[in-house]
């Protein structure tokens, strides 16, 4: 067995079913170059030797190739402490760029980032909501191409892109089966059209899908890796991780938690009018409930909802008591078949208003065999962008290791 092979497979490395040298030399390149992604510094080739366990020729001719290749800058040498000056080196994040877009109801997120998912440009704008799909689409990601040029980073080396949509995605085609609060949306090839647009491969996901990885990323479920969240807003739904990895279900459709039966009476009536979850807890509920005093600025009104609860308005207290029952009995229903860690609340229902979430966290509490955290989304409106960030960084490291690969075979 050869010493390269050997030692990599005592450090996790998958070189030791390496069969040929091409082989051999791409599954170290791989180990080498997730080593360097992974180091937030600088790090020499001694550094290198000791974390991959690979021999110091090997590593000497990877990192001059991936210098050539201009993903590691040679940063020159340091100081010597006590031998040869050490050769400094660094990862460079900036050479290619991904990007992020956050479709929602009313706003569009954008957002364009390094290697590293660190954004280097991020703008709101409204949802072209008046324009027919392929239309709408064309339309963000002209904006986003613009963003993309403001930020500096040159479209040529954008490669990757994850898009999000508050609808039923189907990943493996990238088509937009249904998005219930946009209009027209029913089989919207959204993966092609944004593909050919911006000339870059593209992956479309759920919204919630790409929250849930935002927020384990970056927000309030990191180190949680069996975990849920629950969005209200005009719209309900729910994304499941299992192990570290989405629970997707096998129609595409698991945490579709808006059409759960809330009880019995529901089930020979009207249901998906009235006996669904989202029927009986969502926005346009609430504000049915608190009849006659939503006020005109719609950005406000739940927090003036929650103020006239604490203030002794009774039906403004029913509303808030009513509306968090059937969210927690949905939550505590999530936690019974999931069992999480902790499960993170999202959406316009849950922004700024930490009386519904301790609401909803003491039913799920009193509902709840098994104990787990509820708790408020950290990232807030921005946790689907954190996530597509995520999603388009992944899968151009993976683009890069294999033109790499290519590159040195």
């Amino acid at each position: 067995m050869p010493a390269d092979v050997r030692r990599s497979s005592k450090h996790g490395s998958q070189d030791f079913g390496a069969r040929h040298p091409t082989h051999l030399r791409g599954l170290n390149i791989d180990r080498v170059l997730s080593i360097a992604i992974d180091r937030s510094g600088t790090f020499t080739r001694a550094e290198l030797i000791e974390a991959s366990g690979l021999s110091a020729p090997t590593i000497g001719s990877l990192t001059s190739h991936l210098i050539r290749t201009g993903v590691i800058t040679d940063l020159g040498t340091a100081p010597s402490r006590g031998g040869r000056r050490p050769s400094l080196m660094e990862f460079n994040a900036r050479h290619a760029f991904v990007g992020g877009i956050d479709v929602g109801p009313t706003r569009t997120r954008l957002a364009v980032a390094d290697l590293r998912g660190a954004r280097l440009g991020h703008q709101i704008v409204d949802t072209p909501t008046s324009l027919p799909p392929p239309q709408m689409l064309l339309r963000l990601a002209a904006a986003f191409k613009s963003l993309v040029r403001s930020a500096g980073a040159p479209l040529g080396r954008l490669i990757a892109v994850a898009a999000g949509v508050p609808g039923i995605v189907r990943p493996h085609d990238g088509v937009v089966a249904f998005a219930p609060n946009l209009s027209g949306w029913h089989d919207v090839p959204m993966r092609d059209i944004l593909t050919r647009e911006l000339r870059t491969p593209v992956l479309i996901d759920n919204d919630v899908n790409l929250a849930l990885l935002g927020e384990h990323w970056q927000g309030a479920a990191q180190g949680h890796e069996t975990c849920a969240f629950v969005f209200v807003g005009t719209g309900i739904g729910a994304a499941i991780l299992i192990d570290g990895a989405l629970h997707r279900g096998h129609h595409d459709m698991a945490g579709e938690i808006a059409v759960m039966c809330m009880g019995p009476e529901y089930v020979d009536r009207d249901f998906g009018t009235h006996g669904c979850l989202e029927a009986l807890a969502g926005l346009d509920a609430l504000k049915t409930r608190w009849t006659g005093r939503v006020p005109s600025n719609h950005d406000h009104w739940i927090p003036a909802l929650l103020a006239a609860a604490a203030a002794g308005d009774e039906q403004a207290r029913e509303a808030v008591t009513e509306t968090a029952r059937f969210i927690g009995m949905a939550t505590a229903n999530v936690g019974a078949v999931v069992d999480p860690s902790i499960v993170v609340l999202g959406g316009a229902m849950f922004a700024q208003a930490e009386p519904f979430v301790d609401e909803v966290r003491r039913i799920v509490h009193q509902l709840s065999r098994t104990p787990f955290d509820v708790v408020s989304a950290a990232l807030g409106k921005e946790a689907p962008v954190a996530g597509c960030l995520l999603v388009a960084a992944a899968e151009a490291r993976r683009q890069l290791r294999q033109r790499i690969r290519a590159a040195s075979a």
